[in-house]
C-alpha cells in the first residue's frame, strides 16, 4: 500500500500523512485509530502505536479467567460442545491450548507426556516428533500449511514469540509423505490425513475468530474446528464417541 493509497482510505491527505510520517506532524488518537484500521493492524500493536504517539492505550486485555470474559468462555464451551464427536480446540494468540472438547483425545493419545503439560502448545503438539507427526500421514504437506500460516501471523503481528516458535517448528523433520491423492477434498483443501490404529482418517479444519473484538485478549483467540472429510472418518468418529460413552 502506497502513502496515497493509504491517505484515501483513512480520509486524511497524502500531505498531512506524509508529515506525520517524518515527524513533523504530531497525529491525534483518532488519526493513529484510523491508520491502524486501515493496515489491519492488530489491537496489541494499536495500544503499542498510541502509546508511542503520547496516549493511553484504546484497548483493555482482561484474563480469561477474569469475570468480563465469562459469557464469552460459556459460548466457546457451548461451540466446542457443540461440534462433538469432531475434535475442536481454543487457543490464545500464541497458540497455546485454553480448552478443547473430549474428541480431542484422538490426537493427543501417544503423545509424550513433556508436550501436554501446559501450556500445551497445539502448533507444537502437531508437529514434534514425539507428538502427532509420526501419525500424520501427508506430514510434509500439512506441516507446510501448518507453517506457512504461522509465518504469516508472525510478519503481520509482529510478535517475537510467534517468530520463536516458527523457527523452533521448522527444525523438526518434515517426513515423507505417502503419495499423494486424487480425491475432492484434496483438489479443494489442504486435509489432515491421521492414522488412528489401522485406519486413516481424514479432516478439514476451519478456523473461527471473534467478528468485532475489541479486547486484546479475544482478538487473539480462535476456535480451530475439525470435520470429517469422508464417510470413513465421520463413521469412526460417532464409533469412537459410542464406545467412550459406554465406558464412561
Amino acid at each position: 500500500m502506497t502513502q496515497l493509497d493509504l491517505s484515501i482510505e483513512a480520509g486524511v491527505s497524502a500531505r498531512h500523512l506524509s508529515f506525520v510520517e517524518t515527524g513533523r506532524s504530531r497525529p491525534s488518537p483518532d488519526l493513529i485509530l484510523r491508520l491502524a484500521e486501515q493496515l489491519d493492524t492488530p489491537l496489541a500493536e494499536r495500544n503499542t502505536m498510541l502509546l508511542a504517539g503520547g496516549y493511553a492505550p484504546a484497548y483493555p486485555s482482561h484474563d480469561l479467567d477474569g469475570p468480563e470474559l465469562a459469557p464469552l468462555r460459556a459460548a466457546v464451551r457451548q461451540i466446542l460442545n457443540g461440534h462433538s464427536p469432531y475434535p475442536a480446540v481454543l487457543v490464545d494468540q500464541h497458540w497455546h491450548l485454553v480448552e478443547a472438547n473430549p474428541a480431542v483425545a484422538l490426537f493427543t493419545a501417544g503423545a509424550a507426556q513433556h508436550l501436554l503439560a501446559p501450556p500445551i502448545n497445539v502448533l507444537r503438539l502437531s508437529l514434534h516428533p514425539d507428538g502427532m507427526a509420526p501419525r500424520i500421514l501427508n506430514l510434509a504437506e500439512w506441516r507446510a500449511h501448518l507453517l506457512n500460516r504461522l509465518r504469516r501471523q508472525a510478519v503481520t503481528t509482529n510478535d517475537p514469540t510467534l517468530s520463536a516458535l516458527h523457527e523452533e517448528l521448522h527444525c523438526y523433520p518434515c517426513g515423507d509423505d505417502v503419495l499423494p491423492t486424487s480425491d475432492d477434498v484434496s483438489a479443494v483443501v489442504v486435509p489432515l490425513r491421521y492414522r488412528h490404529g489401522d485406519q486413516e482418517l481424514s479432516f478439514l479444519s476451519t478456523t473461527t475468530l471473534f467478528g468485532t473484538p475489541l479486547d486484546v485478549t479475544v482478538a487473539g483467540l480462535a476456535v480451530e474446528a475439525f470435520f470429517p472429510a469422508d464417510p470413513v472418518t465421520t463413521a469412526a468418529l460417532h464409533a469412537l464417541d459410542a464406545g467412550s460413552a459406554e465406558v464412561g
